[in-house]
């Protein structure tokens, strides 16, 4: 039985309706599904939704109390998303959760939930083992592979870390046992899994190089791989501390101040605000092209401003959004914003399944001979170091840690301003339009002393130029040197 759950979603469009988990688990329809007359094997809950039940957006927790009120000890599998994180959680010795950017899971006797990964970075995979089943022909515990070990502990609470927090629990043992890992995506990843585990020959198939000659010749179509310029180093996101060297909030500084130009008031002080969650992910060393402007800053946010605005009153709105509590929303929820914390749990024996495969007919069999332990060389590349309810094992590939630091809500660039180090009298207060309607509330507190209006807020350049156009205009004319023969570094988290 399979249900698709949205997070407290508020944001949908008059031709959408969403329906509250809320209130779906009081309606009819759910009551008589989980209460279905023929046995249920296992409930699959599963859709754009944090596994963790302690994240105040997650309707995971509803449902599995609902479920669990009617059925407490059919296996509960949660399949989730929307932080965008590796993160497996363990809600009762019959019920887990996984998230991950994509899936792949084999169940044999019970129920999990996973999630993994931000922007399809990541392969979740779990398995399971132990489900009850009377109309379920299959083996439950097939030969010639690994199958899984580790029971589902709930963790000591740690806060507000607990999946578990103020949830119920089955009133049964349970024979379930689980195994849950992280695969980096990327054909290094896939091949290596895939190498004596196939008929095929070679990794490549002829339908697969099909797709990948269709794929590119899309994106050329596209002009996805038209070339803006080369950025001459790595920038980050949260592997370095607020504008310092290696932030990528400090190159965009620069970058507005540039080219965020209304020509007609050019030479008019300007402050410009945006928020730091219009950027979604890191920018490497190397070519800097259309696909990669997408990659950096998807969204398309206008530029707009509200005229001479009194530079004592407009200089402490930056402060003002960063201390809240105005701007509440952010574009995306980052893993800073968690506190996830480990469990030690017994070792987890699908870590380390047997080296020898050999693909028998339709059937895959794998044979004993010797163990495959998680992917690693002598000097692990920066990455992913996951901590979930199962400990901190869960890797596919062994990588260094990248450092995080937290960023504010909101980054504020200047110029136009004196030469003499002076402070203009006036500016030009200039923002997203996601962001507008905080702007006006800051400048109205009664400590600044405001009087302003959302309908005083213009367009400060065209409309079409967005928070997608600012970096590519700022490398037309700043990242032209070795164009088009790109120097590629390193990557995130490298070693400056």
């Amino acid at each position: 039985m399979a249900f698709g759950v949205l997070f407290d979603f508020t944001g949908n469009s008059n031709v959408s309706k969403v329906i509250k988990a809320a209130d779906m688990v009081k309606q009819s329809w759910f009551q008589q599904a989980v209460n279905y007359a023929e046995p249920i094997d296992l409930f699959v809950i599963t859709g754009h939704n944090p596994v963790r039940t302690s994240i105040s957006s997650s309707t995971m927790g509803t449902v599995f109390k609902a479920i669990r009120s009617m059925k407490p000890n059919v296996p509960i599998q949660a399949f989730g998303g929307h932080t965008h994180i590796r993160d497996f959680a363990v809600y009762d010795d019959k019920a887990t959760g996984i998230e991950s950017g994509m899936y792949f899971g084999r169940a044999l006797k019970e129920v999990a939930n996973i999630v993994s990964g931000r922007y399809c970075e990541t392969l979740g995979w779990v398995a399971m083992s132990g489900i009850e089943s009377k109309t379920c022909k299959a083996q439950h515990t097939p030969k010639g592979v690994p199958n899984p070990t580790r029971s589902a502990v709930v963790p000591a609470s740690t806060g507000t870390a607990s999946a578990s927090a103020h949830l119920p629990t089955s009133t049964s043992n349970s024979t379930l046992r689980y195994a849950r890992r992280y695969l980096d995506w990327n054909r290094n990843t896939f091949a290596y899994h895939a190498k004596g585990s196939q008929r095929y020959t070679a990794f490549d198939t002829s339908a697969g190089v099909s797709v990948t000659n269709e794929i590119t010749s899309e994106r050329a179509k596209l002009n996805l791989t038209d070339l803006y310029g080369c950025a001459p180093a790595t920038y980050c996101q949260y592997c370095k501390p607020f504008l310092a060297e290696g932030n990528i909030f400090g190159l965009l500084q620069t970058a507005l101040a540039t080219v965020v130009v209304n020509e007609t008031r050019k030479d008019i002080p300007r402050l410009i605000i945006i928020n730091t969650g219009s950027v979604r992910f890191d920018l490497a060393k190397g070519p800097f092209t259309y696909d990669d402007s997408f990659i950096v800053s998807p969204f398309k946010d206008a530029f707009q401003f509200i005229p001479d605005v009194p530079y004592e009153q407009a200089s402490q709105v930056l402060g003002i959004l960063n201390a809240g509590p105005f701007q509440k929303k952010k574009r995306d929820l980052e893993t800073s914003d968690f506190g996830f914390s480990p469990i030690l749990a017994d070792r987890d024996t699908c870590l380390d399944p047997p080296l020898t495969h050999h693909y028998e007919g339709v059937t895959r069999r794998s044979k004993q001979g010797g163990r495959l332990i998680r992917r690693q060389s002598t000097a692990p590349n920066p990455g992913y170091t996951t901590k979930d309810d199962f400990g901190t094992d869960g890797d596919d590939t062994v990588h260094s840690a990248i450092p995080n630091f937290s960023q504010p809500n909101d980054l504020q660039a200047n110029a136009s301003f004196p030469l003499d180090g002076s402070m203009p009298k006036t500016v030009d207060l200039v923002f997203l339009d996601f962001i507008a309607s905080y702007i006006v509330d800051a400048l109205n507190q009664p400590d600044v002393g405001g009087d302003f209006s959302v309908s005083q807020v213009e367009y400060y350049i065209d409309e079409s130029f967005t928070t997608n156009s600012y970096l590519p205009a700022y490398a037309k004319v700043a990242w032209q040197e070795n164009v088009p023969n790109c120097p590629v570094g390193e990557g995130i988290g490298a070693a400056s």
